[in-house]
């Protein structure tokens, strides 16, 4: 049996999810050292640098709205709701998540916030095929 496409672009958005924790804390480790990655990180520690804070930001941008993705492509599928909408928002979601984050990894204003506003728009298709 072959995965909807929804089904794909959600699993390939765990695999972003996944990247973006490991990125972010590969840029902490980088900052702090190993001997802090592997210590069990007591006291203060220093706010972080630009890179590792962007990368940690993006990241709980995408958190934010990743379960609610999911929710809506499991729904969709569930409600026998999948289609154009589903089809077409998942991947707008799916790459404008991609996009998004290099750019704000490198700082790059105004294009960052276009892709998420695509991915935004394709979450909002998907939550609305539940209703057509």
């Amino acid at each position: 049996m072959d995965m909807q496409p929804d089904f794909i672009l959600l699993a390939f958005t765990l695999i972003l999810a996944l990247v973006q924790i490991l990125w972010a804390g590969q840029a902490r480790t980088a900052e702090l050292g190993p001997k802090w990655n592997a210590g069990p990180r007591d006291g203060e520690t220093p706010p972080p640098g630009v890179l590792a804070g962007r990368l940690r930001r993006a990241q709980d941008n995408l958190f934010e709205t990743l379960p609610l993705f999911a929710a809506a492509v499991l729904l969709a599928a569930a409600a026998d709701k999948s289609g154009p909408l589903t089809y077409w928002g998942a991947h707008l979601y799916f790459f404008g998540r991609v996009i998004y984050l290099p750019l704000y990894a490198m700082g790059v204003p105004y294009l960052r916030s276009v892709a998420w506003l695509a991915s935004a728009a394709g979450l909002v298709m998907v939550i609305a095929a539940l209703f057509v």
